[in-house]
Order: C-alpha cells, then sequence, then structure tokens
C-alpha cells in the first residue's frame, strides 16, 4: 500500500509545535477590520490550539 500524502490545504492551515500541540489561525481576521475593535484584532492576532473533538481528524489529514 502506498505512503498516505498530506493534506496540502492543511498542511498550509495548520502547524505542530514540538511538544506535539496542533496550532491553528482564528477565524474572522481576514477583512473588514476597521469596523472590529483593536481589542478584538490583537485577540484574533494569536493562535490557538486545535479543540479535542478535531485532532484525529487534523493529524489524519497532516499525515502525523
Amino acid at each position: 500500500m502506498p505512503k498516505m500524502k498530506t493534506d496540502r490545504g492543511a498542511a498550509a492551515r495548520f502547524k505542530v509545535t514540538g511538544t506535539g500541540k496542533i496550532m491553528r489561525r482564528k477565524a474572522f481576521r481576514s477583512h473588514l477590520l476597521e469596523k472590529k475593535a483593536s481589542k478584538r484584532t490583537r485577540r484574533l492576532k494569536n493562535e490557538a490550539e486545535v479543540a479535542a473533538g478535531d485532532r484525529r481528524q487534523v493529524r489524519r489529514l497532516l499525515g502525523i
């Protein structure tokens, strides 16, 4: 059986840390930022860990 290929879309969206956590970007920060509060945009700047319920599927897409 051939090797599993990494989903390139997933590879662009997720990053695995040294400790094995899967990090993702937060939504709602791509456009229309003028009307959003500065406090909100600063909060959205930080990366977040992938939720426990989604971890298995993301790991599969990344070929981990």
